[in-house]
């Protein structure tokens, strides 16, 4: 065989090998929570703000630090302009150039820095456990629609298994009737009780799709996609919740609930706020510093050196009736010509300037705006409170509401196990009685809807059951698992 050809054939094996092992391939329930929490778009904006939020609390280390700016600029004057370097009065073109550096520190400013830098701390801290109050959600509506999907798998089964049973029923009235030991109308009956099944079929077949396209959409997995799941052996025992009361399971959910310690923070950050607010009454001292030099091109054309001075003997005036002159000694500077110009970098040099300020404000009257600001954070405060209640209040609320539904959820799927069980054996009894002819159709149409029925609420509390109990889990920090 040539190479070419051996090239093709073992990559169509690779691509059937793949597309079987697609088409085997089942997602678990930790699959499907591990892609949502890969995909969910909740769960990426809870991880952008908690990225903000640090970005934030890193900023804010800084605000201890001094700042410092430089500025430069340079220009050009034509016509009668003030030379910088002498604040002498020129008519010539003069460029310019001037540096100057400032720097401030605050030293005190009522605590507002340390409490910002705390504030910060404190709302990453809230931010992250808002990304697993978000986890938590988007983990608990995936195992509910996963649930729900191996619940409508079992009534798809249930309807079936009756379809089939009439239809076997049908198989064996048809050769009685073609034999003439039944009359025609049983024929007809069961004819219509197994279309009756079939729209049974038809139904929990759109039920059944219907909760895998949620599923799906959950995962954001396009609809088109083979898309299967695995079905866990799952245990009805009764667990170690059943045995506890509600205020008990509360206890141990509040201490670990992400929502619960969200809310805490949250009245930690609003407080640390309100003291902020107030530092705003305290004086703020600071610090400054910084330097100046410029340059001036009209400077550069000559540069005159002051040497010392001389003393020297000048006549200052002359006597007015005799004329003879008045002569007094003068001190003259002694000025160097160098006309060797003033270059940019010796006039920086020489012509910077340094300063160094304090500065201290103290707030006295700014119409009642800090009031207010403080009144409003205090309110902020008040309704973090309110708001940590109410997480409080629904989580016991949702507690509550869980283990009343498995307890009667538990009870129901007891008395449904026991009614299935007489069904059945009813179902029984008149199938018999109808393939011998004493029972009518009617009586076994009953039995068999009655059957069915039962069966479909035994797997309805069997399913609400086991999430309620899950849910009662996951309350006690268990990870969602069946």
């Amino acid at each position: 065989m040539k190479p070419f050809k051996r090239s093709l054939l073992f990559v169509f094996a690779l691509l059937i090998m793949g597309n079987t092992w697609a088409q085997d391939y089942k997602y678990s329930l930790e699959e499907c929570i591990r892609i949502a929490f890969e995909k969910n778009l909740t769960i990426q904006r809870s991880q952008l703000d908690l990225k903000v939020s640090e970005v934030t609390k890193n900023q804010t280390k800084f605000e201890r630090l001094p700042n410092f700016n430089v500025s430069a600029n340079y220009g050009a004057n034509w016509g009668r302009s003030i030379d910088p370097t002498t604040n002498t009065f020129i008519t010539q073109q003069n460029n310019s150039s001037n540096i100057n550096g400032q720097s401030n520190l605050t030293v005190f400013n009522g605590m507002q820095t340390n409490n910002s830098i705390k504030q910060a701390n404190v709302n990453y801290a809230a931010t992250e456990a808002d990304l697993e109050k978000a986890k938590n959600d988007v983990g608990l509506n995936v195992a509910t629609l996963y649930l729900n999907v191996i619940f409508n798998q079992e009534l798809l089964a249930n309807a079936q298994y009756q379809l089939n049973s009439t239809n076997q029923q049908l198989d064996r009235t048809k050769k009685l009737v073609d034999a003439g030991a039944l009359p025609i109308t049983n024929l007809l009956d069961l004819q219509a009780q197994a279309a009756s099944n079939e729209v049974n079929v038809i139904n929990a077949e759109n039920s059944y799709n219907l909760a895998i396209l949620n599923l799906k959409q959950s995962l954001l997995i396009p609809a088109g996609d083979r898309f299967e799941i695995e079905i866990p052996e799952i245990d009805l025992q009764v667990g170690e919740t059943a045995l506890m009361n509600p205020s008990q399971i509360y206890s141990t959910a509040e201490a670990i609930m992400p929502e619960i310690k969200s809310a805490q923070l949250r009245i930690e950050e609003a407080d640390l706020n309100y003291r902020i607010s107030k530092g705003a009454y305290s004086p703020t001292f600071t610090v400054s510093a910084g330097f100046n030099t410029n340059y001036s091109s009209f400077a550069d054309q000559d540069r005159n050196i002051f040497d010392g001075t001389t003393i020297m003997t000048q006549q200052v005036g002359y006597v007015s009736t005799t004329g003879d002159a008045v002569l007094s000694d003068v001190t003259i500077p002694n000025v160097v010509d160098t006309r060797s110009g003033f270059p940019i970098g010796e006039q920086f040099r020489e012509n910077i300037s340094k300063s160094l300020g304090f500065n201290l404000s103290i707030p006295v009257f700014n119409r009642f705006r800090t009031r207010a600001e403080v009144q409003r954070s205090m309110l902020s405060k008040y309704r973090a409170e309110v708001s940590s209640q109410e997480v409080k209040n629904q989580l016991r609320q949702n507690i509550e509401s869980a283990y009343n539904d498995m307890m009667a959820a538990s009870k129901t799927h007891a008395a449904n196990q026991k009614q299935v069980e007489a069904l059945e054996e009813a179902f029984r009894v008149t199938e018999n009685q109808f393939n011998l002819g004493s029972a009518n159709f009617v009586d076994y149409q009953v039995a068999n809807n009655n059957l069915y029925m039962a069966k479909s609420d035994l797997v309805r509390a069997k399913y609400d059951f086991i999430f309620k109990q899950k849910i009662l889990d996951f309350y006690l920090g268990k990870p969602i698992t069946f």
